[in-house]
This record gives structure tokens, C-alpha cells and sequence, in this order.
């Protein structure tokens, strides 16, 4: 199959609005040593996309900077963080076999070469993604998934949202009959959480509000929590003895509210700043009752070998909102942060 000298893409020109979000034709990257070059067959969209897009981030010191997931972006940078697709050619020092496998590759930029490593960098924000016709990743990152039952669509949903989820259960170390609160139910990573929370055999309390609410019990979750209500209350007739494990994406004034709703010994995970960012809580709720608050940011190489285990037997089935063909990458973006939908929006380039 042959590989043409130049692709379409969308290229991120500055941070800003979707009008940052550029179409062009530009070269097909060349593989270097020990990297594939991948057709990508769908690529899915985050919320990391919009805030590496605004700029949102922040560094270390400076809560406002604008920034990309980890530091200053180099412009254009083609975004994209979640790939899908086919190996069509192999650098040097790659493994030949690859050639014609479909493949999801782990966005991850990590610190080391170890299977606990963390990430600390992103395709799509600190290298160019998926927002296009090809793409190159490392050949450890590229992980065979020819014969998954799950659709092309559904196996691009799974590197970022439902890697994080994993992460996030990992590190709070859910075990099978725990109660677990998930924050934010209704989006990407949130019914990620539900769905694989639910798979490993805990009992899924999911807050979520409105229409969404029935989606995401038929997710999994045994009980949804309004938000729109008082929260409290609500927690305390569903889980009288209290939450082992808090997944939460939103923090904010949630986090404040809710630490004393876990167990002795409970654990709250945050892997996301949806409700804000500077959160205060009484410490005492924290020693007192050997709590902890638990920082997790994405998944290591471990995390992501048992997603890919997960995604070949579909042990869980990524809801797919709606797709877009890759031009029009802005106003998928636009529906995004719209949050009006439940499931993944992902572009077929």
C-alpha cells in the first residue's frame, strides 16, 4: 500500500478560540529509528485538546501562564492525542511484523523506560497527533489490536479517557465489592470510570444531572447522584457507610464538600480540576481517618498493557457520541466544550 509525500492535517496555529485550528497540506513524517508510520483510521477528542488549545494548564509558579500539557507548545502542532489506525511503513530497528496491523498507540511521552514510568509529555500537545492522515509512534507505544471486535471509532476512545480511568483505579487501588463515588459520570473519562469500575466488580455510585442520568446507568452505574441536588444528602441514603474510592475529574468545591464521605482508610483520586482548581479542605478528615488524596495524571506503560488486554476480549465498549470528518476537527471541538453529549466525539480522517 502506498504511502503519498504529503497529508491533510489540522494544525493548532496559537492558543485562542477553534479558529487556532488551521487546515493544511503538509509532508507525511518519516519514521526514524525504532518508529512506525501509521495511517490513522479515527482519532478521538478530549478535553486535554481544548485546554492544550486555550492554553489552560498553567506551569509551576504561575497558575495563569498559558500552556500546554506540560510546558510551552511549539506552533503549529498538529493536536490529537488518541490514535487509531493501520502501520504502513517501519522505521529502521522496527519490527517488520507490524506492517498491516491495526494498531492504538499510547500517547503517553514518559520519564523512563520502566513499566511504572510516568508520563511527561502528550501527543497532540508536546509532539505532533492524530489530527491527520498519518502519524509516527515508537513501536513500544503501538500495540496490535488486529483482531478486537471493537470498531475503529471505539478503539480511538480508549487511550486517554479510559486510560486515565485505569490509572486512576489503579493507583486508588479499587478492589472487587468497594463502593466507589465517580465525579463528572457523563464524560469522557467519567463513563470510562463507570464502565470499568463497574467491570472489576465495584459498586458504582456516578454523579451526573439531567438527561444524562439515564446514559450513564446504562453505562453501569447502580446509583446516580443528581448534581443538580444537594450532593451530600444524596451520598450519605446511598452510601450510609460511606465511599471507599472517590474517582473525580471535577475537584473544586466537591472535593471540600466530599472528603468526609469517605470510609476509614478511603481514598479520593483527582485526575482533573472540572470544577476548580484552588480547593480547600479540613485536614482533619484527611489524618484522623488515615485518608488519602491521591494525584493521577494519565496511566504508565503497565496501566495501558491491561486497556489493550481489556480492549481485545471488549471487555468494555467505548460510547461513541458522533464523528466528524478530520476538516472539521473546530467544530468538533466546539461540540466538546459544549459538554452536550455523552460517549467520545471522534474524527475519520
Amino acid at each position: 500500500m502506498g504511502v503519498s509525500e504529503t497529508m491533510r492535517a489540522v494544525r493548532l496555529t496559537a492558543h485562542g478560540g477553534p479558529e487556532v485550528l488551521v487546515p493544511a497540506e503538509v509532508a507525511v513524517p518519516t519514521p526514524r529509528a525504532g518508529e512506525l508510520l501509521i495511517r490513522v483510521s479515527a482519532v478521538a477528542l478530549n478535553n486535554t485538546d481544548l485546554w492544550t488549545r486555550d492554553g489552560a494548564y498553567g506551569r509551576p509558579g504561575d497558575p495563569r501562564a498559558l500552556s500546554g500539557w506540560r510546558g510551552p507548545i511549539d506552533f503549529p502542532r498538529i493536536q490529537g492525542a488518541d490514535v487509531a489506525g493501520r502501520v504502513v511503513a517501519v522505521g529502521s530497528e522496527a519490527d517488520a511484523g507490524l506492517l498491516g496491523r491495526r494498531v492504538v498507540v499510547d500517547p503517553a511521552i514518559y520519564d523512563t523506560d520502566g513499566p511504572d514510568a510516568y508520563p511527561v509529555g502528550l501527543m497532540g500537545s508536546e509532539r505532533d497527533g492524530g489530527y491527520a492522515e498519518y502519524v509516527t509512534a515508537r513501536v513500544e507505544r503501538a500495540h496490535d489490536v488486529t483482531d478486537s471486535p471493537l470498531t475503529d471509532a471505539q478503539l480511538a476512545a480508549l487511550p486517554t479517557a479510559y486510560g486515565t480511568a485505569l490509572g486512576m483505579i489503579e493507583r486508588g487501588r479499587l478492589r472487587q465489592g468497594e463502593t466507589v463515588l465517580v465525579s463528572g459520570a457523563s464524560g469522557g473519562v467519567g463513563l470510562a470510570l463507570v464502565q470499568i469500575a463497574r467491570a472489576r466488580g465495584a459498586r458504582v455510585l456516578a454523579v451526573s444531572r439531567g438527561s444524562k442520568m439515564s446514559l450513564v446507568r446504562d453505562a453501569g452505574a447502580h446509583e446516580v447522584i443528581d448534581r443538580g441536588r444537594d450532593l451530600d444528602e444524596q451520598v450519605r441514603v446511598v452510601a450510609p457507610d460511606g465511599v471507599d474510592v472517590a474517582l473525580d475529574v471535577v475537584a473544586g468545591d466537591l472535593l471540600s464538600e466530599g472528603l468526609p464521605w469517605l470510609r476509614e482508610g478511603g481514598r479520593w483520586v483527582v485526575a482533573g480540576a472540572l470544577g476548580g482548581y484552588d480547593v480547600a479542605f479540613d485536614v482533619r478528615r484527611l489524618y484522623l481517618h488515615n485518608a488519602q488524596v491521591i494525584g493521577s495524571a494519565m496511566h504508565t506503560p503497565h496501566h495501558f498493557d491491561l486497556l489493550m488486554e481489556m480492549a481485545r476480549e471488549a471487555a468494555v465498549q467505548p460510547v461513541i457520541a458522533t464523528t466528524y470528518p478530520l476538516e472539521e476537527a473546530a467544530l468538533a471541538q466546539e461540540e466538546l466544550a459544549r459538554r452536550g453529549h455523552v460517549g467520545k466525539i471522534v474524527l475519520l480522517p
